[in-house]
């Protein structure tokens, strides 16, 4: 029987540590598995996706979490270059939630404001100090209150774990694919570091 977590890694635990022997997020496993510093906004992973995935971690159960932790390797390296990245994840998450919550003219307006922004930037290269500015204050601002809105949507769910589980599933493959993509065209990431604090939504 395989021994989980690997050897010499910490056991995976909701929300931030202060040190691995107290255990690790999912993000703060990817970080020591790309050989950086302990940390829950390591540098190879896209700061939106980063904010995506805490938010899963501290909200899933022990199971679900756990059944999660083989991401963290691929967090590890997961960082598309492309403009587009940020709102086009944000939009995929309000998707998500607009599927229980159909009605809500909150979750149209933020999913129309997510795929505008997308298909301006598509054809962006990324670089150049203004456009990391625009990016930056984007996603500090509207972009993060739209994917926390529509995270509360999904753990409100009976069936949060399966659905919160899927989506980060299919959000960490898209990134990969992105990022490897994008590495062809060079460039450089410009959303920053994410604020610490985003909303959480334990139930």
């Amino acid at each position: 029987m395989t021994d989980f977590p690997p050897h010499g890694l910490p056991v995976p635990g909701r929300f931030a540590h202060l040190h691995p022997d107290d255990g690790a997020c999912l993000m703060e496993s990817a970080a020591l598995l790309a050989g950086g510093g302990f940390t829950d906004s390591p540098a190879g992973t896209h700061p939106a996706l980063a904010a995506l995935v805490r938010v899963v971690n501290d909200s899933v159960g022990d199971a679900t979490r756990h059944a999660l932790w083989p991401l963290a390797a691929e967090l590890a390296d997961a960082r598309p270059v492309d403009r587009a990245y940020a709102p086009l994840l944000v939009g995929t998450v309000v998707g998500a939630a607009r599927v229980l919550r159909w009605p809500s003219r909150r979750l149209a307006r933020h999913g129309r404001a997510c795929r505008r922004r997308g298909e301006r930037l598509a054809h962006v290269r990324a670089g150049g100090l203004p456009g990391r500015v625009a990016d930056l204050l984007w996603w500090r601002g509207p972009g993060r209150r739209y994917l926390e809105h529509a995270l509360r949507v999904l753990c409100a769910a009976p069936d949060a774990d399966e659905r919160l589980a899927g989506l980060l599933r299919k959000a960490v493959a898209e990134a990969r694919d992105a990022a490897g993509g994008g590495a062809a065209r060079g460039g450089a990431a410009g959303e920053g570091r994410v604020p610490a604090g985003e909303g959480r939504c334990n139930r």
